[in-house]
């Protein structure tokens, strides 16, 4: 599977769903940028160890680091390899006594644990391929509009069409991206996923 690193840009609360953030991952070494949107709880617990704020007592992901020393297993990297129904997966990949073991998680708790242990992040490229977003898009979606105004008049896509419809929302989505509102910009990427998969 191939895989790209990513590193995390940073959190925005979210403004169209309470108590929730947008994770801002990007991809080291190029330009795309992947939005999670994760709990607030799970944000926190990000937040705190970016910041290397300690708190008073542990937290869930401070006491799985706790665990994680205390039998000395080596956390190796963190994957996030699916997108299914817009719900992204995650897998935590261990090792301990020479033997690696993958195991089950939600991203969010995934990179709160890989921040604590200082392990890399990866995003399959598939999964960046299918929910990624990037600058470029803006430069392609301008070129498709100029290349459309070429076309003649009687070629044009009608305004109901479920077409002109993902053409709108790829504006709204450029936009979204040029203003760095990453999680307006996941909400559009999910709507356009849908409306493409049903068409």
């Amino acid at each position: 599977m191939k895989k790209v690193q990513v590193e995390i840009l940073g959190l925005s609360t979210s403004p169209h769903n309470n108590g929730a953030y947008a994770l801002i991952l990007f991809e080291v070494g190029g330009k795309r940028k992947l939005p999670i949107i994760i709990g607030g709880n799970e944000a926190q617990a990000i937040a705190l160890k970016l910041e290397n704020i300690k708190a008073p007592r542990p937290f869930t992901h401070d006491l799985v680091r706790s665990i994680i020393d205390s039998f000395s297993i080596s956390v190796t990297e963190v994957m996030i390899d699916e997108l299914k129904n817009e719900t992204f997966y995650a897998k935590v990949i261990c090792e301990m006594n020479g033997v690696s073991h993958e195991i089950d998680a939600r991203p969010s708790d995934a990179i709160a644990v890989a921040v604590r242990c200082e392990s890399p992040i990866y995003v399959s490229e598939d999964v960046m391929n299918e929910a990624g977003i990037s600058d470029e898009r803006l430069e392609e979606q301008e070129g498709v509009e100029k290349e459309a105004t070429d076309e003649p008049k009687d070629k044009e896509v009608p305004a109901t069409s479920p077409e002109a419809r993902i053409a709108q929302l790829k504006s709204q989505l450029d936009e979204a991206i040029q203003k760095e509102d990453y999680e307006k910009a996941a909400t559009i990427r999910d709507e356009i996923d849908r409306l493409t998969s049903n068409s």
